[in-house]
Formats: structure tokens, C-alpha cells, sequence
């Protein structure tokens, strides 16, 4: 089986990454006038991009507020064990939890990190107090509520 180029990125692959990441919606005749390109060569690089991984997917951005879901909770999580099978444990279900906007294991003076979305302060405590203290192995958790998101961006 053939492996994908993986050759270096140069500027105009930069350049359309850093396009599509804004617009994912862009129409390949303007992605391509913008970058400098014709359509056929831009069009060649977007999927290559695609095929090497550089590109994982396309995905509309959500209001949060129009969800009614902006209230925003990072989560500092203790497990009471971190061997393999319990960090494997946690890992599954975190995925399981939709409130659960983000999740990073974190090397310092705790285990992960959550980000959590929901409708208001009485919502989290309740996924809070049910569901994530209820995910194997948490042992504790402290809470930081956002006041406002100065910048949020994926990339």
C-alpha cells in the first residue's frame, strides 16, 4: 500500500489551512483566487491536506447561547488511581457525558481538566454532582466557572 506524500508544508498549504479553518465553507474557486492558485492545483492540495491528516473534518460552529448552553465550567479532576485500566475506565465514559465539551489529561497537581457546557449554575451542579463525581475513579474535583470567553477558537 502506496504511503500518502508527506513532504513539507509550503506557503500556499499554510495559506489554505489557515482559510479553511476561518471558512470551512469557502466555495474552491475563492479558496483558490485567495491563496493565488488556479482552482484545479487548490483543489489538488485541499485533498491531499485531507488524505495526510492535516485536514480531520469540517463542522459547523454552534451558537452556545442560542443552545441555550453557555454557561461554561472548566473542572480540575482528582482520580483516585491512575494505572492504565483506570485512566481507561475514565477515558470511555468521559465520552459518554455530552456536557463534557473537552477533556485533557493534565501533567501537574491534578489528573484532567473538563470543560463543561450547560443551560445555567443549577444544571452544572447537577451534572456535576451525578454524573462527573459518578465517572470512575474521580476522587475530587474543583471547579472554575467562566465569566466570559475572550478568545475561543480551535486553532
Amino acid at each position: 500500500m502506496d504511503q500518502p506524500d508527506t513532504s513539507p508544508l509550503d506557503g500556499f498549504d499554510m495559506k489554505i489551512l489557515q482559510l479553511l479553518s476561518t471558512e470551512g465553507r469557502i466555495p474552491i474557486t475563492d479558496l483558490a483566487r485567495k491563496v493565488g492558485l488556479s482552482k484545479s492545483p487548490c483543489q489538488v492540495r485541499v485533498k491531499r491536506l485531507q488524505a495526510q491528516g492535516y485536514i480531520l473534518g469540517f463542522r459547523a460552529v454552534l451558537n452556545p447561547a442560542k443552545l441555550n448552553r453557555d454557561h461554561v465550567a472548566f473542572v480540575e479532576l482528582r482520580l483516585a488511581e491512575t494505572t492504565e485500566a483506570a485512566l481507561g475506565a475514565f477515558n470511555a465514559a468521559v465520552h459518554k457525558v455530552p456536557e463534557i465539551e473537552q477533556c485533557h489529561m493534565i501533567a501537574g497537581a491534578f489528573d484532567y481538566l473538563l470543560k463543561v457546557r450547560t443551560r445555567d449554575m443549577r444544571s452544572y451542579r447537577r451534572v456535576l454532582g451525578e454524573v462527573i463525581s459518578a465517572l470512575p475513579h474521580v476522587a475530587s474535583s474543583s471547579t472554575h466557572v467562566s465569566m466570559e470567553a475572550v478568545k475561543d477558537s480551535a486553532f
